[in-house]
């Protein structure tokens, strides 16, 4: 994640210790990090996106884990010291004890947040979802109207994904919008900026689509294409913070936004692109993402560097400790993910702006030329 109103404006946020190195708890280094775990709880879900990365739908899918197994990865997490967990899925509230498991990862003293489509949030689950202590509630938005509905694969997404957000700030719940920059979300950016204005929405997550489950089949933006969309969005960062707008926004699945962020401090002979550049080089960009400050466990309690690396399993929760799992496995794709600098070739290996963005995201080269090594096919900066 690339927090780019603390890199822009100088406003700092919650996550400066873990990600800049900067604060109370700040690790040594960024590469002793321990993970963000996206956690895949279910992978039923009520709605069939075109960009589900876990290729999702509305029926049981066999094998998941039962109670006493998700109880022991909580146990495992806490005592591991993960410095978030996140919730997700398919659709995490669809499944039947998610409230029960918030509950019992909240008192275990793990630190909570949710990625939902919105559909199943109702003043009363507002209200719970705060009362459990949910740090963050991020609902995914694909656009206005009938493009967010279009997305989800189902009218009236977009209207109940809006209410959420409403139940959620009427009930004190931090909220916050996730988007997947594609061309028809590109297309609505302006749109949905005024619409997180108009909300008071706190947080806004953008994504680069990542070549998993449904999202493979997407068309990929052209690289003037997510230059302009990164343009609009930090020209709004910039516009709200001078009119005293207080949102954090970050982009994600994409560490080159943070040699871009730099090119365009440079270019204006911003006095943010020194401090900028000392916090980008602290975190390393992708060095130190996916198998380091990230991990994933699936719905089959199957481990991986992230959640997008579903073909890469480098143990399973049922009959190993994801603790374990983390530290002592002898992949040799994840000893590579750890390693510094990163084997990585191509346009990658010669990029002057390396040392800034870290090889990009690992998993986009492994899922189109099956080689995690490769150039990043998602860079738009050269």
């Amino acid at each position: 994640m690339l927090n780019l109103t603390r890199l822009l404006c100088d406003v700092p946020q919650p996550a400066d210790a873990l990600r800049y190195g900067r604060g109370h708890g700040a690790p040594a280094s960024a590469s002793t990090r321990k993970p963000v775990v996206v956690w895949n709880i279910t992978r039923r879900c009520n709605l069939r996106c075109l960009h589900c990365y876990s290729d999702s739908e509305s029926r049981v899918y066999p094998g998941e884990l039962d109670w006493s197994q998700m109880m022991d990865v909580v146990d495992d997490l806490a005592g591991f010291g993960i410095p978030a967990l996140l919730f997700s899925g398919g659709e995490p509230m669809v499944h039947p004890l998610f409230y029960n498991l918030a509950e019992a990862a909240k008192t275990a003293g793990l630190r909570l947040t949710l990625s939902t489509n919105g559909t199943l949030i109702d003043a009363d689950a507002a209200c719970r979802l705060c009362e459990i202590g949910f740090a963050y509630v991020g609902i995914s938005l694909d656009g206005i109207g009938a493009t967010h509905d279009h997305f989800r694969g189902k009218t009236g997404a977009f209207d109940k994904a809006v209410a959420a957000f409403r139940h959620c700030k009427t009930a004190g719940q931090k909220v916050g919008l996730r988007l997947t920059l594609s061309r028809p979300t590109v297309n609505d950016l302006g749109g949905i900026l005024d619409f997180i204005e108009a909300e008071g929405i706190d947080r806004v997550c953008f994504y680069h689509l990542v070549y998993s489950g449904r999202g493979a089949n997407l068309a990929l933006l052209r690289p003037e294409e997510t230059r302009q969309a990164l343009d609009t969005i930090m020209d709004r960062v910039e516009d709200w913070h001078r009119r005293g707008i207080t949102k954090e926004v970050l982009t994600v699945d994409q560490p080159a936004d943070g040699a871009y962020l730099l090119h365009r401090l440079e270019e204006r002979q911003s006095p943010r692109y020194a401090p900028a550049r000392e916090l980008i080089e602290w975190n390393g960009g992708g060095a130190h993402g996916s198998g380091v400050s990230l991990a994933n466990i699936d719905t089959q309690g199957n481990v991986h560097p992230d959640q997008f690396w579903q073909s890469l399993t480098l143990g399973n929760v049922k009959t190993e400790r994801f603790s374990r799992i983390w530290t002592e496995s002898q992949d040799p794709v994840l000893r590579g993910l750890r390693t510094s600098p990163r084997p990585v070739s191509g346009k990658c290996e010669r990029c002057p702006d390396f040392k800034w963005c870290g090889g990009g995201f690992r998993v986009r080269a492994w899922q189109r030329f099956g080689d995690p090594w490769a150039e990043d096919p998602g860079c738009y900066l050269h």
